[in-house]
């Protein structure tokens, strides 16, 4: 895996050992951050299921000013903090071993701008993750989730101020775009 754009353009990113995580192949992650709008000016991002941390890489890459990353398994989480190493841009991120759910529901550190949501595909914990997000209030005024999943999900197609913007279907996979529309409190 390479990254695709920004100022570590062609740069490795080595994956999880094994056959234990799905990466997000290089053609799907380069559409998520054509439909992004390829570059970001600054912001707050939060990898969630991150395998080997590729999309939140391409983010800091990118432009955002800093990435949280999310991963349980530890054989994953080593992956991430070695890449980060290696791309000397640990100091835009944060790493946490930690079940993606219970991260949610503890964290208070930052809000976020950016979510990419990437789940095991046998494991379809979406919708709850959105609910989370909105009700947790972990997303700034406008923040964007991108979702890959199956494209036989059902997802919510808004829950309060997280609507579902575009759906795009790669083979097997549909990549989802919800945009927040403004703060809770307004």
């Amino acid at each position: 895996m390479r990254v695709v754009a920004g100022f570590l353009r062609g740069r490795t990113i080595k994956p999880v050992p094994g056959k234990n995580t799905r990466p997000t192949l290089d053609k799907v992650k380069e559409a998520v951050f054509n439909i992004l709008g390829q570059f970001f000016a600054g912001g707050v991002g939060l990898d969630l299921y991150s395998g080997s941390g590729n999309l939140g890489i391409e983010a800091i890459s990118r432009g955002l000013d800093k990435c949280v990353f999310v991963e349980k398994s530890y054989l994953a989480y080593q992956t991430i903090v070695n890449n980060l190493k290696q791309l000397a841009i640990s100091d835009y991120s944060e790493v946490y071993k930690i079940d993606a759910n219970l991260f949610l529901k503890n964290y208070h550190k930052d809000k976020f701008d950016y979510v990419f949501l990437d789940p095991p595909y046998k494991n379809h914990q979406i919708n709850d993750i959105l609910v989370t997000l909105v009700d947790k209030n972990l997303l700034n005024r406008y923040a964007t989730v991108t979702v890959e999943c199956l494209k036989t999900n059902e997802l919510f197609s808004s829950y309060q101020d997280l609507v579902m913007e575009k759906e795009y279907l790669y083979g097997i996979s549909k990549i989802t775009i919800y945009k927040k529309t403004g703060d809770n409190n307004e």
